[in-house]
């Protein structure tokens, strides 16, 4: 029983890994987004996860000023994040994608440019990031 378990699930993930792998067309292009400033004084930015690819992946904000991410991911069953370990400039979060949008609020105190990514990883295998899955907010003065 565990052999044929087994061979039902070799095709699944390679099913899966094609999937992948046909959504990253979209791997490596830029996808720009300067965030503008709302009335009530926030910068907001929607966010797109997918087939290894962030829509924006750079994205400008100003210092100092309140940012509001939306994200999203598309639909299907591979599992992405989104991840940014910047404490220093004030933003830190880990959040998981989902077809529900989630609001990740945080406010830049610095200015530089500063990676996020998706951390996901399948065992033996590359990766999101690796894959391409990342991105960078600029934060402006």
């Amino acid at each position: 029983m565990k052999r044929i378990s087994c061979l039902l699930l070799i095709p699944a993930l390679l099913l899966l890994l094609g999937y992948g792998i046909a959504r990253g067309e979209q791997k490596g292009e830029q996808k720009d987004f300067a965030a503008t400033i709302d009335q009530d004084g926030v910068q907001r930015v929607v966010v797109v996860g997918g087939g290894y690819f962030f829509n924006p992946n750079h994205i400008t904000v100003k210092v100092n000023v309140p940012v509001e991410l939306k994200v999203t991911k598309q639909p299907g069953v591979v599992p992405h994040d989104i991840v940014m370990k910047s404490p220093e400039a004030g933003m830190e979060f880990e959040e998981e994608l989902g077809t529900d949008p989630k609001v990740i609020k945080f406010t830049p105190t610095k200015t530089g440019k500063f990676p996020f990514y998706c951390s996901k990883k399948i065992p033996l295998l590359p990766s999101h990031r690796e894959k391409g899955m990342e991105g960078t907010i600029e934060v402006a003065p």
